[in-house]
């Protein structure tokens, strides 16, 4: 069975990360995805991260979001490059870019110009704060937005300060973002035959990922404090603890996990200690609570509890390491690891987050090299073997 999105083509004209993220989740489902790049390649291709990749401007954050792609290269600032991508948009589903405002408009390549070559083109543009507003010409980026997001006052320990996330998050937000709303136009696009304007603000997405501290605001007046490890259910036995060699996070939160909880952790003793009676006691008393349930835990590993833990129905897991985690069993029986053949051997990427019974997502072809297809793209669009030529010779593509 074909894929949900076979035959939809999409130009690509996005860099870095939430860009090329979204539209890598419709190329796992099938869209024809054209990555329309610099002759230098997007920025990610040589990231610092790994040499080797770097040099082969394939760097590991460039592949892990560009699998099912075709690369073509263009020199925008080339009449001829645009004339190529004005005839490419006749057969394009959608546009997709992530340039600062106007840009594209100065190009000649805005929605108003492209929709009017063909009424049906979606044309999402993903930036960080929109296309209206006094801030629709800023630049953003990942740091900025998770500060001003509101994200980095509410995570970390209070005495570390704000605190950022340990990947791009807004960035990987604001892509998942435009995947869905790409997906949506598409769909309305079949009852209504026409096209559309998608405008994704990564800040917007950002805010609408924090609904529920957001909304303790706006509606109750409550500014969500920093927890560190703490669960924003404010319970006590809802944290990260120490335990021998290494930590353990608990999600304890009912009197029934609680009980179950301190008998795993021979401590019974407390269930009849005033201090620890409800869940207020416990909270006032959250220190002397902490100390019991650690002095347990110290005297086995995070694993050893974890399988004890659970055993119990005690909800908790133990700290994996991206190494650890990405060996676990469970991953075996699940498609979000794909190993794939590729021009250096067998490599392993990330692919959805989901399975469908039929026509799921995969990927079936490997992240492509710089302008990998760049006579194949325009021998579809009708350009000669001499006119590609001539087009290279000039340094067009």
């Amino acid at each position: 069975m074909s894929k949900p999105f076979a035959g939809v083509r999409i130009l690509d004209f996005t860099r870095y990360l939430a860009g090329p993220y979204g539209s890598y989740q419709l190329a796992l489902l099938g869209a024809d995805v054209i990555k329309i790049e610099s002759q230098e390649g997007d920025e990610t291709r040589i990231s610092p991260a790994d040499r080797t990749w770097a040099e082969r401007k394939m760097a590991p954050s460039f592949l892990s979001m560009n699998g099912n792609k075709r690369s073509i290269t263009l020199d925008l600032r080339r009449p001829e490059a645009i004339e190529i991508v004005k005839r490419l948009v006749g057969n394009a589903d959608v546009v997709w870019e992530n340039f600062r405002g106007g840009v594209m408009d100065r190009l000649g390549l805005g929605y108003e110009a492209l929709s009017a070559i063909n009424p049906r083109l979606i044309y999402c543009g993903v930036s960080g704060f929109g296309r209206t507003g006094p801030e629709n010409t800023t630049a953003a980026f990942d740091g900025k937005l998770q500060a001003m997001s509101g994200i980095m006052s509410i995570t970390g320990e209070p005495a570390a300060g704000p605190t950022r996330a340990g990947f791009a998050l807004c960035d990987t937000i604001g892509g998942i973002t435009a995947a869905l709303a790409v997906a949506s136009a598409l769909y309305q696009r079949t009852h209504t035959g026409r096209g559309q304007l998608v405008d994704v603000a990564m800040l917007d997405a950002a805010l609408a990922f924090i609904a529920g501290p957001v909304s303790e605001y706006t509606v109750a007046g409550v500014e969500q404090r920093q927890i560190g490890n703490g669960s924003v259910s404010r319970k006590p036995t809802a944290s990260r603890f120490r335990c021998g060699g290494g930590f353990i996070v608990l999600a304890v939160l009912t009197e029934k996990q609680f009980a179950s909880l301190m008998k795993s952790l021979g401590r019974a003793d407390a269930l009849t200690d005033s201090r620890f009676k409800d869940w207020p006691a416990r909270t006032a008393n959250e220190p002397a609570l902490r100390q019991i349930i650690e002095e347990a835990l110290a005297v086995d590993d995070p694993r050893t509890w974890e399988a004890r833990l659970t055993a119990a129905d005690v909800p908790c897991g133990s700290i994996w390491k991206i190494h650890e985690i990405v060996q676990h069993p469970q991953l075996e029986h699940r498609d979000v690891l794909q190993t794939i053949d590729s021009r250096y051997g067998p490599m392993r990427l990330v692919g959805a987050g989901f399975r469908l019974e039929h026509g799921g997502p995969g990927i079936d072809r490997e992240p492509p090299t710089l302008g990998e297809h760049t006579d194949e793209i325009l021998g579809e669009a009708g350009y000669s073997a001499e006119e590609i030529a001539r087009l290279r010779r000039g340094a067009v593509v």
